[in-house]
């Protein structure tokens, strides 16, 4: 069996692997399709968190059970994987707060991923929808990451929502912000990615690089500034600068992850009685909320697809994809 695993930073190679084979609390998975994820762009460049190598990529996945050794499971069910492995015991496990598991394992970066032909996962990790689309399927993980992360905010009607970042995460973001209601606006300092927001999120309001983003925002909030901010970017400098744009009263929730300390002003974050949180992976019940919002049209996937690649030719052209010049949005791996 082929799978490809990133061997050190900058060098992705196709290896081989004994089939897996069915045990007790498994199914086996034929992938039909892996969404490339910046996660996986992190590591290849060598800047993802909590990463060793070598290591097999891919958590944006979606396939069909061969074998189960489940009842409920049929040969020929399509599903998607939930790629977050937990204990179930610590602290956070118990507290239903498994994306956050004290030991947890997630798939392509803890653990081997499953950018590969089939893949033995756990049935608590499955997620059986016959209804939907390989594509759609695959793309439920990262958009469940934005359902997490507005479920986070805890969004009111009217709200004033600033997502910094146009990525698929940010999209995804943006786009679930709309439908709980918020007023959204959008800030990248790529033209192209805004254009993105507008077209697939929806979104009130973009704020390119050419603008000064304080003043446009007190304009645009007449004054107030946005009460809840959202960091999609995972960029260091970013996250610093947005703590000046939030209002009195307001939250702060980081969806990207950096590397190195945040650092802000804590006088200027005291006298607004802010709230700082992070916003980790999702859970099952964000899974289920994203297929229920793809299934009453309220989300499109498929509007997020901007490049294909087949798994033969993933390795020779993964350089390509992810250069930014190429406006890849999501790339998609075909199986």
């Amino acid at each position: 069996m082929k799978a490809i695993s990133c061997i050190k930073p900058g060098l992705l190679q196709y290896v081989s692997l004994p089939e897996p084979t069915l045990k007790d609390g498994h199914s086996l998975v034929k992938i039909n399709r892996i969404g490339i994820c910046g996660t996986d762009i992190h590591a290849y460049k060598g800047n993802q968190p909590y990463f060793t190598y070598p290591r097999i990529l891919g958590h944006e996945l979606s396939g069909t059970i061969l074998e189960a050794s489940n009842p409920n499971f049929s040969i020929g069910d399509q599903v998607t994987i939930i790629p977050y492995l937990n204990c179930g015991k610590c602290i956070a496990c118990r507290s239903s707060k498994p994306n956050c598991c004290t030991h947890l394992k997630v798939m392509g970066v803890h653990v081997d991923g499953g950018m590969l032909e089939v893949i033995a996962a756990p049935h608590s990790s499955l997620l059986i929808e016959n209804e939907l689309s390989f594509e759609e399927l695959a793309l439920i993980e990262p958009l469940a990451i934005g359902a997490h992360g507005i479920g986070r905010a805890d969004i009111k009607p009217n709200e004033w929502v600033l997502i910094l970042g146009a990525g698929p995460i940010g999209l995804g973001l943006m786009n679930l912000a709309k439908i709980s209601g918020a007023r959204v606006i959008a800030l990248d300092t790529n033209d192209y990615r805004l254009k993105q927001a507008q077209s697939i999120a929806h979104v009130d309001h973009v704020i390119p690089p050419s603008v000064n983003t304080f003043e446009e925002l007190k304009e645009l909030t007449d004054g107030d500034m946005p009460t809840i901010i959202i960091d999609a970017t995972g960029n260091l400098q970013a996250i610093n600068n947005a703590f000046q744009y939030l209002a009195h009263g307001g939250k702060y929730i980081l969806v990207g992850l950096q590397k190195e300390f945040i650092s802000f002003s804590h006088p200027a974050f005291h006298k607004r009685e802010a709230t700082l949180m992070s916003s980790r992976n999702a859970t099952r019940a964000d899974f289920e909320y994203v297929i229920k919002c793809i299934k009453s049209g309220l989300i499109s996937p498929l509007q997020y697809i901007t490049h294909r690649v087949s798994f033969e030719n993933m390795v020779s052209d993964f350089e390509s994809l992810i250069d930014i010049k190429n406006g890849m949005i999501k790339g998609l791996i075909e199986l």
